[in-house]
């Protein structure tokens, strides 16, 4: 049996120590700041990160991209040329082409390499929703499962992911054309807080506003309450963008008091995530109940 390896991309939002623990790899995005492309990496420090938040906050425009062709054939042909299989957990098609892109590269590849299988599959999330998946993926390698068991299990269980995301200013949706300027001046006045969930298609989308940023932090944490499933036998998931240690520590405390969960991780946004939401968002994930919400 060929052995297998697990991919995620810059959504991913797994840190330097998930990646290693569970031996997961991962293609690179881009930043793109004043023209210069950068690749988004996962392993920055969070002093890193913290300047790069930094120029958010200072207004400075910093765009990205999708994978590029060459990062996913350097990185395909290196593990099929080791003997792996690949499975590529993509962010949701519905923010990144990058999965699409992966899937012409791979077949392109399996013409010279016919004895290796890549499955590219569309996460239908983002951030550590995405790393979530990855890791129960990587723990079934782990036990022996075949590729196609690892491909048709990440198929089974990514609408089971549940996310809900707040964020502390609407500038960078109204940037990223979610929210119109008069929209964002307004509710950025009078406190609202949009509660984002990824919908059965994978859409980042708001179901829900409240006023204040505690509000937000109380309803992410009782929407996950009613939805998870089975809480104590997994890890709920916490990213952030740069939040402060005291905001990040009071959502963990909010969260093991009112989920009994085994236990609680929380990691930073990566500079993609965080490119698109804004310096301070915050979500939770847990696998739990099938998403079926469809944005409007």
């Amino acid at each position: 049996m060929r052995k297998i390896k697990i991919l995620v991309d810059s959504c991913a939002d797994l840190n330097e120590r998930l990646l290693s623990e569970y031996d997961i790899d991962y293609v690179k995005m881009r930043t793109v700041y004043e023209g210069v492309e950068t690749p988004a990496k996962l392993t920055y420090s969070p002093e890193e990160l913290h300047t790069l938040f930094d120029m958010m906050r200072d207004k400075k425009r910093i765009t990205t991209t999708q994978v590029p062709v060459e990062e996913f054939t350097t990185v395909f042909e290196k593990y099929v040329q080791d003997g792996y299989d690949v499975v590529y957990i993509a962010c949701s098609s519905k923010q990144s082409g990058s999965v699409n892109t992966g899937a012409v590269v791979a077949n392109k590849l399996l013409l010279t390499y016919p004895e290796a299988k890549i499955y590219c599959i569309d996460s239908l999330n983002a951030s550590i929703g995405i790393g979530a998946i990855a890791i129960e993926a990587a723990k079934l390698v782990k036990g022996g499962a075949s590729v196609d068991e690892v491909k048709d299990k990440v198929i089974e269980i990514r609408k089971k992911m549940n996310q809900f995301v707040t964020v502390h200013s609407l500038d960078a949706l109204r940037r990223a054309g979610r929210v119109t300027g008069p929209a964002a001046f307004f509710g950025n006045l009078m406190g609202v807080k949009p509660i984002i969930i990824s919908d059965v298609n994978g859409t980042q989308t708001a179901f829900k506003k409240v006023k204040g940023r505690q509000n937000s932090f109380n309803e992410i944490v009782m929407q996950l309450k009613e939805n998870i499933i089975n809480p104590e036998e997994q890890t709920v998931y916490v990213s952030h963008a740069d939040c402060s240690p005291e905001e990040v520590e009071a959502l963990v405390k909010l969260i093991r008091e009112n989920i009994n969960c085994k236990a609680v991780e929380a990691v930073y946004m990566g500079p993609i995530i965080g490119a698109s939401i804004g310096p301070d968002a915050v979500g939770i994930w847990g696998f739990g109940k099938e998403v079926t919400y469809v944005a409007g």
